[in-house]
């Protein structure tokens, strides 16, 4: 036990001498601090954001606010947790950017002439096709059908109406929901995605 603990000791030790180095600026240390922490920062970063290239990105933008804020470090605290705070910040910035961008791309696909009604002209962005299907899918059986013929098939709400035997009232009532539910999932997509990040890093 106790060699444990003179172990846990000397790496302190030798953590805080490359820490009182780094706050010199020095680059070697930074390099040190580098080599040791950032494999295990990347695959917990790559977890969370599934893209190699966001994930590298992330890591490099956690290590660029060390040295930026090198003077601030603090020797008496958990060095390990201030990486994973900075961590955290970052996936966090990153899925509310996403969450903002998914926002701006909901207003583009369900913009419409009126508040209750898509404009016939529905702009979809290719990257959110599959997230704008999968919306659809989640429609009721009878609602995903009317959505479907009117808004992607661009059938006139009288030509649903013949073809279903259905009010025109009902179809125009059922659009208004429809577009109601498909906002719905967006936002729990953008809600669901954040919660996972802060429950998952507060963990790590």
């Amino acid at each position: 036990m106790s060699n444990e603990v003179n172990i846990h000791e000397k790496e302190k030790e030798s953590l805080n001498l490359l820490l009182q180095q780094l706050q010199k600026g020095s680059e070697l240390a930074f390099t040190s601090i580098y080599d040791l922490y950032s494999h295990q920062l990347y695959r917990n970063i790559l977890r969370l954001v599934k893209e190699e290239d966001i994930a590298q990105e992330l890591l490099q933008d956690l290590f660029l606010k060390i040295w930026e804020n090198r003077h601030n470090i603090k020797l008496d605290t958990s060095f390990k947790s201030y990486l994973y705070k900075i961590a955290e910040n970052l996936v966090y910035g990153h899925f509310r950017k996403m969450a903002k961008d998914k926002r701006l791309i909901e207003r583009l696909v369900l913009s419409s002439t009126a508040f209750d009604t898509f404009a016939e002209e529905t702009i979809i962005n290719k990257e959110n096709h599959e997230l704008l299907q999968l919306a659809i899918e989640s429609l009721a059986p009878q609602r995903k059908l009317i959505y479907t013929l009117c808004k992607l098939e661009g059938k006139s709400y009288e030509e649903v109406s013949h073809e279903l035997g259905i009010a025109t009232s009902t179809i125009r009532n059922q659009i208004v929901k429809a577009n109601k539910d498909v906002k719905l999932y967006f936002s729990k997509q953008d809600l669901a995605m954040l919660i996972f990040t802060i429950q998952i890093l507060n963990h790590l």
